[in-house]
């Protein structure tokens, strides 16, 4: 049924403005589902940007953390979330294709189509004007000539009547009278013709033309609201395309955090801190009820190590105890010592001066280790002085090349890493001396490509780089050797010991007292028998103050000036005659004390060591 057709020619004006409405309505949705596309780029761009934002930045800090389960999961999560802002591209890309350039294109042709219809309804109602004009004009015509005719009729009749015209008047009346009504009947054919034709065009125009562009204007108006109606539909199909995508991408998240693995993780701790020190053992009863007497005679430095004793004042509290409770200045004063090695003695050296003295302090090892093995069956496994030293003033310098100032299984872990390095840094170079071997190889086929002889330096170049290299793994290799040996070391000794220290074990006790550190604190202790021990000087304040300072061993004398610049020395004047608490272990330097607080490091060359029994005590 065409309800358009129902309608009257006069409503023509109200279909033409309801058509435009549609087409109006149709550019509104277009302009909706564009704006829905902007949105869509705008959330996906905002969540690549997020996602980008916490990605870990490469060759940092950050992006060792994404070892752990926890951190991976999250990154999953981050990339997921990227692929999540492409399903939102997607959308705006099939909208922007499928709907609003589909639906643009379709308003084009809308609107030429309606335009056709209307010219076309415009078209008939002008023809159907031009044939009432017609009519009114033959109508009127007619009217005339019978009005004309009719007047001529009664002038004849009135010529003819009266006796006082001529008979030539009377007849030119009645020839005027006769051409009258002929016109008037001519009129009258042809009104009624014209009457006849506009009849037919009238009832061709109502009932044939306006109804067939009525038609075709409901037709055009129910496809423009069919195709909005199947937009909508592709708008919602669009959107539910990605559905299945955006849950897989959920999906991974869920997954990825499903992936977390607390153990994995602590273990991961464990590995990344884990030092390789053994735990200290227990400590010892130190039983104070028995008198106890100084044994270490004044010559203990020429006794052999079961002669050494530790000496204990009467009422007073032991010497025997451990250097974290010394002086607090003279902890102060060692944590400075100078981290460099000693300034060689002056050139204009007396003749009679003796660098060394009579006495070589490296002779006096034996006895001077026995006094820290006294220490260290005092207070099992706290260890001597200089690996706190160590500890502590290796956090205030630069890392050494060999990562000494590591623990153990740190630093196996750093110079592995490091050969692992340089591996990749030779294999680069190598293929590279391949590229380039390959490359003069070509220019000696082919000599118009380029000149042979112009790769030799690169060649030369590369080859000393790899050589330069695999020196440098040597190097890492055999401080990695050295590490690892140590390291299964320990582990056989542990498995030996079935996981208990024995504080009394006498090699334990002499290695931390043979275990010597340059003043530049590095690590030489064998076998890590000393863990790193951090400790804040104010933690000991109550024993420093009661504790009385360590006893001399000896005396020197000063061969040269020494100015004492750098941190843990002391300065000396030629002549001077000063205190030896403790001798050179090979580092070069000698620890002296001029008065209770003034002690420091002076290079053993500028000294003349005495070390005998006559030496004066603290």
């Amino acid at each position: 049924i065409s309800y358009f057709t129902h309608l009257f020619e006069d409503q023509f004006d109200n279909l033409e403005k309801h058509t435009q409405w549609g087409i109006d309505i149709l550019e509104k949705y277009i302009k909706f589902v564009k704006e829905r596309t902007e949105i869509e780029l705008s959330y996906a761009k905002q969540l690549r940007n997020l996602s980008k934002r916490y990605q870990p930045k490469k060759n940092s800090k950050e992006e060792e953390e994404y070892k752990y389960t926890s951190c991976k999961a999250f990154l999953s999560t981050l990339n997921e979330m990227n692929d999540y802002a492409g399903q939102h591209e997607v959308i705006s890309e099939n909208m922007t294709s499928q709907i609003t350039v589909e639906l643009a294109r379709y308003v084009q042709e809308l609107k030429q189509e309606r335009k056709s219809h209307f010219h076309e309804g415009r078209k008939a109602q002008q023809h159907i004007e031009t044939c009432w004009k017609q009519l009114e004009s033959s109508k009127r015509r007619f009217e005339r000539d019978c009005k004309e005719a009719d007047r001529a009729q009664q002038y004849f009749e009135k010529m003819d009547a009266d006796i006082n015209v001529t008979k030539a008047d009377v007849e030119k009346a009645r020839q005027q009278a006769q051409i009258r009504h002929q016109m008037a009947e001519d009129s009258k054919a042809d009104y009624s013709s014209v009457l006849q034709k506009f009849n037919h065009e009238q009832h061709e125009y109502y009932h044939t033309h306006i109804p067939n562009i009525f038609q075709k204007i409901q037709e055009m108006e129910e496809r423009r609201i069919v195709r909005i109606g199947e937009s909508m539909k592709t708008y919602a199909e669009v959107d539910r395309q990605v559905i299945p995508i955006i849950g897989k991408c959920l999906d991974e998240i869920v997954k990825a955090a499903e992936s977390t693995d607390q153990k994995n993780d602590s273990q991961l701790v464990i590995e990344a801190y884990k030092s390789g020190f053994e735990p200290p053992g227990d400590i010892e009863f130190e039983d104070y009820t028995q008198p106890m007497k100084r044994t270490v005679s004044d010559n203990s430095l020429s006794n052999s190590r079961g002669e050494g004793k530790q000496e204990h004042k009467p009422g007073g509290k032991s010497k025997g105890k451990l250097w974290p409770f010394i002086k607090k200045n003279k902890l102060m004063s060692l944590l400075t010592s100078p981290h460099q090695p000693p300034p060689p003695p002056p050139a204009s050296a007396s003749p009679s001066a003796v660098p060394n003295g009579p006495q070589s302090p490296k002779q006096q090892k034996e006895p001077l280790s026995h006094r820290f093995n006294e220490f260290m069956t005092s207070k099992p496994k706290i260890h001597c002085f200089r690996s706190l030293k160590r500890g502590l003033s290796l956090k205030l310098g630069a890392t050494p090349e060999d990562f000494s100032n590591l623990p153990p299984e740190q630093r196996r872990k750093k110079l592995q890493q490091k050969v692992d390095e340089l591996n990749k840094e030779i294999q680069k170079e190598m293929d590279q001396r391949d590229a380039i071997t390959k490359m003069k190889d070509v220019y000696i086929k082919n000599p118009q490509m380029g000149d042979p002889a112009s790769l030799d330096h690169k060649l030369t170049e590369v080859g000393q780089n790899i050589e330069k290299l695999r020196l440098e793994v040597q190097k890492f290799e055999a401080w990695l050797a050295e590490v690892e040996g140590r390291l299964s070391a320990r582990n056989e000794q542990i498995r030996r010991q079935s996981g208990v220290y024995d504080a009394q074990n006498p090699p334990s006790v002499n290695n931390c007292a043979q275990d010597r550190e340059s003043p530049d604190g590095s690590y030489t202790e064998e076998q890590s028998q000393e863990s790193e021990v951090k400790v804040l000087a104010t933690d000991f304040d109550d024993e420093f103050d009661d504790e009385e300072p360590l006893p001399a061993i000896g005396t020197c004398k000063a061969l040269y000036t020494f100015e004492g610049q750098n941190e843990g020395t002391i300065s000396v004047v030629e002549g001077e005659t000063l205190y030896i608490i403790e001798e050179d272990k090979g580092d070069g330097w000698t620890r002296i004390r001029r008065n209770e607080d003034e002690e420091g490091y002076v290079p053993t060359s500028y000294v003349e060591v005495y070390l005998d029994k006559n030496a004066k005590g603290a």
